[in-house]
């Protein structure tokens, strides 16, 4: 008995030696069809996916060769998601099906309440080139982050506890390439841009990181929000200024992609020799040298090469303060109490509220009738709740009551989801159903609009009473001038949907224009680290004023002029504020834009009858 298990588990061992496994990355794939890559949770998933974004309509097939090492009967899996499970338990709507050489797999990305490994064929395979296919079914948002073929029976939801497990063991090492800048910049929305192009036009080396292939952040076509604020006013009136060279030129958010004018932000990093663009490369990991980051591990979202970016300075434009996270900076997320700052404005107690995620959507009038699916996953429409609407913009807002980072897949599919069930709706059953006949889906955001998440601290931050009493700070930088514009539930919508609104409203609270220090731009724990954008020195109220993008902007372009002393003079950004001051603000005072650049940036500025003294105003 036992000589029989000692042959038994021999053989095992050598089926498990002897198996051949293969792993295919989605995103990898060499034509991706109507398929797009989707890398927003890539820092929870560990790799971007592909998502069949047709609005109700079925995308193209994504396609790729796969070499297979030997003949052989091949188990194949495919790592999915059923993403309307948290709302229903039944099947899913991103039905799609995968296609090895001429056999069709059962339908995927139905099932299950969670990303995991399905069994999709049991299939001959024999040596040599083999194409395999993603065949979308329903055009709503199927989803498929990797394919897994082995000669195994094992099951890789067992096997393997994660699927990071699989890329180590399976996928070819690849050796980093290394590059050394003097500043590097991750994120490429407004504040990235500007601190890029700033640092560049004073003489330093730059990289520019950006995860998307589209620059501008949420105002790229991708997000499709208009720029905000005022610039070129206040203490220093040259800052801002550079925003004319890239800035489109009418506002309107949820509007036609061309209106955000993604190619002339292309044509102003392009045109700056001193910068390197990393487009799509996502920052994934953080590399230090004690207090201070060393450099920053890049992967491509399509084809996983990673690259390391070493510098003596670094930004932080992510939005979400992911590089401030990664080198452990400290930061904030959620809401201060009334005590901590004195703010009138904050909740009694400190709470995680935070203001949400928006999914834009428009639609467009045909010449003839168009139907649309019966859509209907655990949030349900009636003639008292429906929204009759043609188009959703920033006040379709999800996620107050969710954490930003870890629940953003949840929160990006709660948008689309109740975009396809209130158009469903009225489609097909709204009393009022005659006016939307001829009318379709045009677009519908898949990459979500954040506003608030971590918030990385500073040497100062900024509160709710710098701003109403003016108070005056020596490090005075750039001015803000929105209002205190902090989002909240829509009090109709939250009756209706309670603990699952999709919709916000604001007040906004006008402000005395106020030059905020320069201590919010640095971290105050790791040396070498500065930020621009939604994630600098501030509180959940403070925020409400410095988000929009134009005054991020400027940020940037002061944390590229502080880079280029730090450069200057072997400092770090702590000592500028403490040493050498009086240069940065010499150099705010001349600016980085171009001058006899048309003033294009008249649209979406605050209220100037409301609070804005002429003083402060552009002339």
């Amino acid at each position: 008995m036992k000589r029989f298990i000692a042959i038994i588990s021999v053989f095992l061992t050598l089926q498990m030696v002897c198996a051949k496994d293969l792993l295919v990355e989605s995103e990898s794939f060499s034509h991706k069809g109507g398929w797009l890559v989707d890398q927003q949770f890539m820092d929870l998933m560990g790799s971007p996916y592909l998502l069949a974004h047709g609005m109700g309509i079925p995308v193209q097939d994504a396609y790729t060769q796969l070499d297979i090492p030997e003949d052989g009967v091949y188990h194949i899996w495919v790592r999915t998601y059923n993403w309307t499970s948290p709302w229903e338990k039944t099947a899913g709507p991103g039905k799609f099906q995968l296609i090895v050489g001429h056999r069709t797999s059962k339908i995927l990305g139905s099932d299950g309440n969670a990303w995991f490994w399905q069994p999709a064929m049991v299939i001959p395979l024999r040596k040599g080139s083999t194409r395999i296919t993603l065949h979308d079914l329903t055009g709503f948002e199927g989803r498929c982050d990797a394919i897994f073929l082995t000669t195994d029976t094992k099951n890789p939801n067992t096997y393997f506890s994660h699927k990071d497990d699989l890329r180590r063991k399976f996928l070819p090492v690849q050796k980093e390439e290394s590059y050394n800048y003097d500043f590097v910049v991750i994120g490429g929305g407004i504040a990235g841009m500007c601190a890029a192009a700033t640092a560049a036009r004073l003489g330093l080396k730059v990289a520019l990181i950006n995860d998307r292939p589209v620059l501008g952040g949420n105002n790229s076509s991708e997000v499709r929000v208009h720029l905000g604020g005022i610039i070129e006013v206040g203490k220093y009136p040259a800052l801002g200024r550079m925003i004319r060279e890239f800035g489109h030129s009418r506002g309107g958010n949820a509007q036609p992609g061309y209106f955000y004018e993604d190619e002339k932000k292309d044509s102003f990093i392009h045109a700056e020799s001193n910068i390197s663009l990393f487009r799509n490369y996502r920052a994934i990991a953080v590399r230090k040298e004690g207090n201070r980051i060393h450099s920053v591990i890049i992967e491509n979202i399509e084809n996983a090469k990673r690259m390391e970016i070493a510098a003596q300075l670094f930004s932080d434009c992510t939005g979400d303060g992911s590089i401030g996270a990664l080198s452990g900076a400290d930061y904030r997320m959620g809401r201060e109490g009334q005590d901590e700052f004195g703010e009138s404005m904050a909740p009694v107690t400190p709470d995680s509220l935070v203001m949400g995620a928006s999914v834009q959507w428009y639609s467009r009038e045909d010449s003839i009738p168009s139907s649309f699916p019966e859509f209907s996953y655990g949030i349900r429409f009636d003639q008292l709740n429906v929204e009759r609407v043609f188009k959703g913009e920033w006040t379709w807002e999800t996620g107050m009551n969710k954490n930003q980072i870890t629940d953003a897949e949840r929160i990006r599919d709660y948008g689309l989801l109740v975009v396809y069930s209130n158009w469903s709706y009225l489609k097909n059953h709204d009393k009022d159903s005659l006016y939307y006949r001829n009318r379709s889906l045009d677009w519908v955001a898949y990459i979500m609009g954040k506003r608030e998440s971590r918030r990385l601290l500073g040497d100062y931050v900024l509160s709710q009473d710098d701003i109403d009493k003016n108070v005056f700070h020596e490090d005075a930088s750039f001015t803000t001038t929105w209002a205190i514009d902090l989002h909240s539930a829509d009090s109709v919508n939250s009756l209706r949907f309670p603990g699952n609104e999709f919709k916000t409203r604001t007040v906004h609270n006008w402000i005395f224009p106020y030059a905020v220090p320069y201590r919010c731009l640095y971290s105050r724990n790791v040396e070498n680290l500065f930020m621009a954008g939604r994630d600098i020195s501030c509180t959940h109220v403070a925020l409400g004023t410095v988000r929009v993008m134009r005054t991020t902007g400027m940020m940037g372009e002061v944390v590229g002029m502080a880079a280029s002393l730090c450069k200057l003079h072997r400092a770090l950004p702590r000592d500028i504020y403490r040493l050498y001051l009086d240069e940065l603000k010499q150099l705010m005072k001349i600016g980085a834009g171009k001058i006899n650049v048309p003033d294009n940036q008249r649209f979406n500025e605050p209220n100037e009858t409301l609070s804005l003294p002429k003083a402060f105003l552009k002339k």
